[in-house]
């Protein structure tokens, strides 16, 4: 029979292709080969060329690993050997992480099955197969930077995976995201993947960044579920059968995708360290195609695909058109594994982070309270908050000026001045740069960072209540990054606080990362399933206002936020217990006598300038 080939490049069409469940990768076609010892079994038992039932559960398997990996383990153990090949090095790092035994010779085993996972055959491979067959993982716990079998290979840390023989082992990276029956996508870092191009059919590379690419049963990720470096916060649900043939060949389908796809992420990037990955993901994917296959009759932008039918999705084309990256496991794919291959790809690029930036690639969120005088922030940094910010309602305020109203830029920066006499690491509110003048903004950002500032938050809500064009808060953050690259630029949009933009939000994060942002953050949003699909578009960490009500800061952990900020409540409770002694003391009621001395208040002006902010606590 013959099929009609359909070809997408519009990323309207392609995003909905993606979600489309009938679409999925073929396997390629070749001689069935004996069980536990071939590259067909493989293929065979892997979920990145399954579906319906059996998919869900190799799926299933590979997110139980995933859910007791911490993406952070991999950024710490990471470690590029010079003269070693990249594509070496990620999968040895991966194989020690994975507990598996002599990591050096399973990396060389892995290159030699990647050559023909996604077409072909070859003898050798079918032997490197049934050779990490072998190969279980075993319970590992081994501190970043320590080496087993050959110079530099790693075992990660804590959050490592610790799992005994026959269970499933799955790492960074991992699963492959498609939605529904039946399709399939690659994993961490998704959306299958060959360095240069290709399509994903008989002959093709498909790989993803760490991961053997999967389905997903659903395009929501689950509120609670690890991401984006958080803990784990609860045991894997335990899978009802013999699994193991299926967890080893789910390890060695994450080791053969890793290869190829995390390593050309790595390559990429590595040529200009200034380059956001977040726009390397865009400007040049791993994947530039995909094909796929209709496992039944569907219709895609109008046009009906039959059964059989073979689509093509120009994803480079639709990222060119379209903010939002539609590869490396970002929606409508959800990757869950794809924050453990942008850490790994991370820790091999050994980008230089401040000790503010470090701050947020901890194991728990950086609980950020907003102070809005030198008194408050050395009061806050004295109870061993590792970092301070100030509230810009709290600067206005206390000046006799409206919040928002581009009023401030000199009580800002006269705030900036002091605190940047204590040794405490501080981040300042500067409201929308105080100017639409890029040159402007970039000059106060280079300002607040020579007065001690260690990172800046710049908004696109206006006093009016709409939202500056986003090209023009991206162009703010390329400026402020170009005069001053050592401060943490979180970009803030108010689509939350906004009327009728909340469908902006992911769309405007996407262009504030690529253009330079350090951090995103969205005041307003509180919904956990918001808060976790967003988190999984991102590559950057995202910063969530905590909401009295809202979710706690363990449950905003859980969904992978990075920052929570306290903004003005500390001021507006300030403000709430004064008046409360006072209206007491007036009418007779009992006062609480908790209050700092008169020296104890005397003694923060000079308490915190004989500290060193590089050393706040990890």
């Amino acid at each position: 029979m013959t099929h009609t080939t359909h070809e997408f490049d519009r990323f309207e069409d392609v995003r909905a292709a993606l979600a489309d469940p009938a679409l999925v990768p073929e396997r390629p076609a070749a001689a069935d080969g004996p069980p536990g010892a071939s590259v067909a079994w493989l293929r065979a038992t892997v979920a990145r060329f399954s579906h319906g039932e059996p998919h869900r559960r190799r799926r299933a398997l590979v997110e139980a690993e995933l859910a007791r990996l911490a993406p952070e383990s991999l950024r710490q153990a990471a470690a590029v050997v010079p003269g070693e090949d990249i594509r070496f090095t990620v999968v040895r790092t991966l194989a020690a992480a994975l507990g598996m035994p002599r990591p050096a010779a399973v990396a060389e085993a892995v290159i030699a099955v990647a050559g023909v996972y996604f077409g072909g055959e070859d003898a050798a491979a079918d032997e490197a197969v049934a050779r990490l067959v072998r190969w279980p993982a075993a319970p590992t716990e081994v501190g970043p930077g320590s080496t087993e079998d050959g110079p530099g290979s790693t075992q990660v840390g804590p959050g490592s995976t610790q799992v005994g023989p026959g269970s499933p082992q799955v790492g960074p990276g991992c699963t492959s995201t498609e939605v529904g029956p039946g399709s399939t996508e690659v994993g961490p870092g998704c959306t299958s993947a060959e360095p240069v191009s290709t399509q994903d059919g008989p002959g093709s590379t498909q790989l993803a960044p760490g991961c053997p690419s999967l389905e997903l049963v659903s395009t929501q990720v689950v509120p609670g579920t690890p991401s984006a470096g958080s803990e784990p916060t609860a045991e894997p649900v335990p899978v009802p059968f013999d699994a193991a043939p299926e967890s080893a060949a789910g390890r060695i389908g994450l080791l053969v995708q890793a290869c190829e796809a995390t390593a050309a992420l790595v390559e990429t990037a590595a040529g200009d360290e200034r380059l956001p990955l977040s726009r390397v993901l865009r400007e040049r994917p791993p994947v530039r195609t995909m094909r796929r296959v209709a496992a039944g009759a569907t219709c895609v932008a109008g046009r009906e695909i039959a059964e059989g039918d073979v689509v093509l999705l120009d994803l480079a084309a639709a990222n060119r058109a379209h903010p939002v990256p539609l590869t490396f496991g970002a929606p409508p794919r959800i990757c869950p594994g794809r924050a453990h291959a942008l850490a790994l790809a991370d820790g091999l690029l050994r980008r230089p982070l401040t000790p503010f930036a470090r701050l947020h690639r901890r194991a728990h969120p950086l609980l950020l309270p907003n102070a809005w005088d030198y008194a408050s922030a050395a009061a806050l940094a004295e109870q061993g908050f590792a970092a301070v910010g100030t509230t810009s309602l709290g600067v206005a305020a206390s000046a006799g000026l409206p919040d928002g109203a581009a009023a401030t830029a000199e009580a800002t920066m006269s705030l900036a001045r002091r605190l940047g006499r204590g040794r405490f690491l501080f981040t300042v509110d500067a409201e929308g740069g105080f100017s639409d003048d890029v040159a402007e903004v970039a000059a106060l950002a280079r300002a607040l960072y020579e007065a001690g500032a260690a990172g800046i938050n710049l908004e696109d809500g206006r006093p009016d209540g709409t939202l500056a064009p986003m090209e023009l808060h991206a162009a703010k953050i390329a400026a402020v990054k170009q005069v001053a690259p050592a401060l943490f630029i979180n970009a803030r949009t108010d689509t939350h606080w906004a009327s009728s933009h909340e469908d902006e939000t992911a769309t405007r994060l996407a262009l504030y990362e690529q253009f330079g942002a350090d951090g995103v953050f969205v005041p307003g949003l509180s919904d956990p399933a918001a808060i976790a699909e967003l988190i999984s578009a991102l590559v950057v960490p995202l910063n969530i206002l905590y909401a009295p009500g809202g979710p706690t800061l363990a449950e905003l952990a859980s969904l992978g936020v990075r920052r929570v900020s306290l903004g003005s409540l500390l001021y507006r409770r300030a403000l709430a217990a004064a008046v409360t002694a006072a209206t007491d003391i007036r009418d007779g009621r009992p006062t609480d006598p908790a209050a700092p001395s008169y020296a104890e208040v005397q003694a923060l002006a000079y308490a915190r300038q004989d500290r060193d902010p590089a050393a706040a606590p990890e």
